[in-house]
């Protein structure tokens, strides 16, 4: 047991350390702090949708901004498409499980909003299908990816790959980019009050 918990220990810091010395990366998370930023300050809000694992991490996420990640500060509009069970169940049963988020998106996107679709494999249809509604509304498409980036990435504006094929160790980076990507936009949002 001793041996498992070292390696994927390891294993984190690996990932974590391989994220530090990509300054692209550091650099594409600066960038998309920035483009919340400006669209949360135009009115528009930061969507998140994803699968499992990564739809308990879009509710994480939006609940840092709505409520408060270490700041004291006004409430950041933020939405988790993962949360609504009546649109989830009704919009599968009359649709299609890879129009839960196209629908949603449909209803309630600008293009003031971010949409951020996270995605271990990059290969959710739902995901794929929500990125593309969005885009066509005009919103800044984000996906948080693992390091082939799937079919998604290459439909974003900004890809946030996480180099690894290990799906837990890449869910474990996507919440530490989300909660440096909350409190990037936290502690400005704060300095400008």
């Amino acid at each position: 047991m001793q041996d498992t918990i070292r390696h994927r220990l390891v294993q984190s810091r690996v990932i974590v350390e391989d994220m530090l010395a990509d300054q692209e990366f550091i650099d594409r998370l600066e960038g998309l702090a920035v483009t919340c930023l400006e669209k949360v300050s135009a009115g528009g809000k930061i969507m998140f949708m994803g699968n499992g694992g990564s739809a308990a991490d879009s509710q994480h996420l939006a609940t840092e901004l709505t409520s408060r990640f270490l700041l004291e500060r006004e409430a950041i509009a933020a939405i988790a498409l993962t949360t609504d069970t009546s649109a989830l169940t009704a919009i599968a049963n009359d649709y299609s499980f890879d129009r839960v988020f196209v629908r949603q998106i449909e209803a309630l996107a600008s293009p003031n909003d971010v949409v951020i679709g996270i995605s271990t494999s990059g290969n959710s249809e739902n995901i794929l299908a929500g990125v593309k509604a969005a885009s066509a509304l005009g919103c800044h498409t984000v996906a948080f990816t693992g390091a082939s980036g799937g079919k998604l990435a290459p439909l974003v504006d900004t890809a946030m790959q996480v180099h690894s094929d290990i799906t837990p160790i890449i869910q474990q980076a996507h919440i530490t980019i989300g909660q440096i990507l909350c409190e990037l936009i936290e502690k400005v949002i704060s300095e400008r009050a």
